[in-house]
């Protein structure tokens, strides 16, 4: 292994997927000396099979769903069908910009960008291409994969994940789904909206399980009137290939039969042979333990990202790599509050929160000490001129702050920035109801849901 001791990097980063190319470009900002080792490509998971791609087609579904349904606005319009090439070029061109412009990023920072599988091989270095890369610091950042079940093998074939479906060059006629989180969802929603039958199977009592009851259900509700099919509160058993198909069956004995099977039950973090165990890093079950500030029990090791048992978001990645970077530039930092961080499911409706549920509250506080409001989007105008519906819910302490924000309805991942700082600002419900939103817009929403819990409603009924 050829050690060239010359070069010693502040900082040598093995994955650059969010939490690594985040670090990296903050560390390189601050004056670090950095090095970015990635196997494929820069911007990870994120941006090449995950976020970015899986939006892209939710915004094709959209559009598709939208030309169906124009008549009910006076637009003429006919719908002729999914051109799947075509999709995938309007997909792929997304991403193949933002891949060109992070790479101009990450050269423009002086970032050494190292091509090639790295391995762990101290806590100090970095082997790759047979060349031993010495940092002072090292950060581990090599994200996930989409997990499986025991005895359920993914083939890409007709048993499928996430990362198939992407790049799937037809329409499935049918799909069961196993999973109902937020992967589970999202497809069901993009190949519903591109014709196909789809029955989602989840072995938890609710689609999008973490989130609040009332946003569960009110997705539900929304799925059913759109013919979306699913099966709750029965775990999967087995899957067989049938001479068409495939065949899923429950525990119950129950049977589903469809063209494809999407394997969509998250994902899990890619550690095995990479050296971690080896350099006296602390594992579990495949995870990176860190403390809050992403350090591990190796002084000169962090970790980041879907590596580590935090929330699987890129948007986490990227605070969790800022974080590690400031705290080794010798920056006062603060630990990320997971429970403020914006959760988006992207499907039609979308669900957005941020803070904890009505249930989580209960728990904390007390349920004598918890208040709720819920706010109709159908007293939005904005809402009504897209034809929306759903609700935003707000979990308050009593005569205290907001700590919860649910939203339900289509857009309302463009709330959330808002409701974001509501919750980490810890806002009293009788501040937000002093500040005027533009009228009309689907944010005065969020304002009239406030004026409501600050016991002076204007457009919701007391």
């Amino acid at each position: 292994m050829a050690n060239d001791a010359s070069t010693v990097f502040d900082l040598v980063i093995l994955g650059g997927g969010s939490g690594g190319y985040a670090a990296a470009l903050r560390g390189a900002q601050l004056g670090l000396d950095v090095a970015l080792i990635e196997k494929d490509k820069v911007g990870g998971t994120c941006l090449h099979k995950g976020c970015i791609p899986t939006k892209a087609l939710l915004h094709a579904g959209e559009v598709a769903d939208q030309t169906r349904e124009s008549e009910q606005f006076g637009v003429r319009s006919t719908f002729e069908g999914i051109d799947v090439p075509a999709v995938q070029k309007y997909k792929d061109d997304v991403v193949s910009g933002l891949y060109k412009g992070l790479q101009g990023l990450i050269a423009s920072r002086k970032v050494t960008y190292i091509e090639g599988e790295g391995r762990l091989s101290s806590p100090t270095s970095v082997d790759v291409n047979g060349r031993r890369v010495q940092g002072r610091h090292v950060l581990l950042a090599t994200g996930s994969v989409p997990k499986s079940l025991p005895g359920l093998e993914i083939d890409g074939n007709r048993i499928i994940s996430s990362d198939h479906a992407l790049v799937l060059d037809r329409v499935p006629k049918s799909a069961i789904i196993l999973g109902g989180g937020v992967i589970g969802v999202e497809f069901a929603s993009v190949w519903k909206s591109f014709g196909a039958d789809v029955t989602i199977v989840e072995g938890l009592k609710h689609l999008v399980p973490v989130e609040d009851e009332n946003s569960s259900k009110l997705l539900e509700r929304a799925f059913r009137k759109r013919g979306i099919k699913f099966n709750l509160g029965t775990f999967f058993q087995k899957a067989e290939y049938t001479q068409d198909g495939v065949k899923v069956t429950l525990a119950d004995g129950k049977e589903f039969e469809a063209e494809v099977l999407l394997v969509a039950i998250g994902r899990g973090p890619v550690s095995q042979g990479l050296g971690y165990e080896e350099a006296g890093v602390a594992m579990d079950r495949g995870f990176v333990l860190v403390d809050e500030y992403m350090r591990t029990n190796v002084p000169t090791v962090s970790a980041v990202g879907d590596l580590v048992p935090t929330l699987q978001l890129a948007h986490v990645g990227f605070a969790e790599g800022i974080l590690v970077a400031e705290r080794l530039a010798g920056l006062k930092t603060v630990p990320v509050d997971y429970d403020g961080v914006p959760r988006v499911t992207y499907c039609h409706p979308e669900v957005a929160s941020v803070g904890i549920t009505e249930a989580k509250a209960k728990e904390v506080y007390g349920a004598n000490k918890v208040v709720t409001v819920k706010y109709n989007l159908a007293g939005n105008g904005k809402s009504k001129i897209l034809k929306t519906a759903g609700e935003i819910k707000l979990v308050q302490v009593k005569d205290g702050a907001v700590v919860g924000v649910h939203m339900v309805g289509d857009r309302m991942g463009e709330q959330v920035g808002e409701a974001q700082l509501i919750y980490n600002w810890e806002a009293l419900p009788a501040e937000v109801a002093q500040l005027i939103h533009a009228h009309p817009t689907q944010s005065e929403a969020l304002g009239e849901a406030h004026l409501a819990l600050a016991g002076k409603p204007l457009h919701s009924h007391d």
